[in-house]
């Protein structure tokens, strides 16, 4: 398990890096860059290698992934319902004294019909493809290998570390609340299909909210 955990460090770590490298020398991103295709290829790939070096570590100890479902799912969905209004209620909190959702610079200024397919395909990549690949790296297989050493040094260390792999400095702390809650999830329900549904939905909201508000 120790080597595991090591390897987890590692490739968390090196992704980090590159996350911060990109954002210090290369600034925030193009407001249109979802209505580009190549965003969501691009965006592809990067998922399929972190799912790829996720399996790789975890070496046939599928378990660690947490790939059941849980216990209960009406006590999942509840926990779920209260989470997204906890994380919106202290990201809305704090977003105007970080500006982190500024900083992420992700979200188009308008709607654009004529890039709709390139925006839907933008839009299937980061409410599906990414919440799955970064629950199963973070509160899946992180999670596994960080909670023998305490629920809460897992939740927290967790976290942190989501936030630190998407590169952002005003938007630290606002990841940091929403994957501790993720992680949080993660520990009532012994299952990633919650947290799963919960990233989902959030980046859902985010992504719609976008274009029509």
């Amino acid at each position: 398990m120790r080597r595991r955990l090591v390897a987890w460090i590692c490739f968390v770590a090196f992704v980090s890096f590159l996350a911060y490298v990109s954002r210090f020398t290369q600034g925030k991103p193009d407001r249109n860059v979802l209505y580009q295709w190549s965003t969501a290829v691009g965006e592809l790939i990067v998922f399929g290698v972190i799912i790829g070096a996720t399996l790789a570590i975890t070496a046939g100890r599928y378990e660690l992934l947490a790939l059941r479902p849980p216990s209960s799912w009406g006590r999942a969905l509840g926990l779920c319902v209260l989470l997204l209004v906890i994380v919106y209620a202290l990201t809305s909190a704090i977003d105007p004294i970080v500006h982190g959702a500024r900083e992420q610079g992700l979200t188009p200024k308008s709607w654009q019909p004529d890039h709709a397919g390139a925006y839907i395909a933008n839009f299937v990549v980061i409410a599906g493809v990414a919440p799955f690949a970064e629950e199963l790296l973070f509160r899946g297989l992180g999670f596994s290998l960080i909670r023998p050493y305490g629920k809460w040094t897992a939740i927290i260390t967790i976290g942190f570390a989501f936030a630190a792999y998407h590169g952002l400095v005003q938007a630290l702390p606002e990841l940091a609340i929403f994957g501790c809650a993720l992680a949080w999830l993660r520990s009532k329900t012994d299952s990633v299909y919650p947290g799963m549904l919960l990233h989902a939905t959030f980046n859902a909201v985010a992504l719609i909210a976008a274009v029509t508000l």
